[in-house]
Formats: structure tokens, C-alpha cells, sequence
């Protein structure tokens, strides 16, 4: 699994996960920069999204929907803040309702995403997901958002093999 770490800070309100590839930043870029890249691991293996809009640029937005195991659809957006790419990319990540409109009553998070180049020509990743206030942190690990998130970052390896291209 390419995941290495997960850290959990209440004081800080976030959630880290770091993860090592073997692909230069470039590429692992890629699977941030391009929705079809995106959507074969942007969610969790038992529910694969489907990316309807992509704008990584500043003020731009992402939207997606989830499909669980039982046909349910989950649905999600991103509020794009900054972007340099390939390096960092930072947005507010949230629910939809059905329509596709923020849910009102679900917390959001803030999420930056830095790709670190490593020798050898790797690349180190971390995802740090900053919550609202420690009531959003609890509402959303107990709906299994660090499980979620790590079994999907735990895909990527797969999509940047030579074969997964």
C-alpha cells in the first residue's frame, strides 16, 4: 500500500495522510489534473466515483458521484482555492445533496495536497484535510472518512503502472 502515514491532530483540527510513489511529481500529478485519472481512485474502492465537472483552477470546481456497493450515490463537490502545479493544490472539499447543491447540514474541509519530490525520482504526497472545529473532525471519522480516504490513495499505485496509464 502506498499509504506510509496517517495522523490524527484534535488540536489542530486536521488529518494528514502521506503516501510515497514510485513516479515522478509529474506524473503523480496527473491523477489529481486529469478526471478520468481522478475518478479510478478518488473514492474508496466499494464506491467509485464518477467525475462530472473538472476546473483546477482557482475559483473553479469539481463535482463527482460516488456509487456504493448497493447502487447508492453519494455526490461531492471541491471549492478550487489555489493551485501550482505540480506541486500543491489546496480546496474545500464537501457533500451534495441529490441535485447536486452543498449540503447544508454536513460539515466541509479544507484539504491541501503537496506532491514532494524524493530522490531517486519519487514523489512523497501528503493530503492534510483541516476540519471546521472538532465536532466536524468526530462527525466526519465517524462516518469512516480516514478509512475512505486512505483505501483510496491506497489505488493510486495501480494507476501510475506502466499498464494503468
Amino acid at each position: 500500500m502506498t499509504v506510509t502515514t496517517v495522523k490524527k491532530d484534535p488540536e489542530t483540527r486536521t488529518l494528514t495522510i502521506s503516501a510515497q510513489f514510485d513516479a515522478p511529481v509529474a506524473r503523480v500529478w496527473q491523477v489529481w489534473d486529469d478526471p478520468r485519472q481522478l475518478e479510478r481512485w478518488w473514492g474508496p474502492p466499494t464506491h467509485p466515483a464518477t467525475v462530472l465537472d473538472h476546473d483546477l483552477t482557482p475559483g473553479g470546481s469539481v463535482t463527482y458521484l460516488m456509487t456504493g456497493p448497493e447502487g447508492d450515490k453519494h455526490r461531492g463537490w471541491w471549492r478550487v482555492i489555489s493551485v501550482d502545479a505540480p506541486h500543491r493544490l489546496e480546496f474545500e472539499d464537501g457533500f451534495a445533496d441529490d441535485a447536486g447543491n452543498p449540503h447544508s447540514t454536513l460539515p466541509t474541509t479544507t484539504c491541501r495536497v503537496t506532491l514532494h519530490e524524493q530522490a531517486g525520482g519519487g514523489t512523497r504526497m501528503e493530503i492534510e484535510s483541516t476540519f471546521p472545529s472538532l465536532q466536524a473532525m468526530r462527525e466526519l471519522t465517524e462516518m469512516g472518512m480516514e478509512e475512505g480516504i486512505t483505501a483510496a490513495v491506497g489505488q493510486i499505485d495501480q494507476l501510475l503502472a506502466p499498464h494503468g496509464r
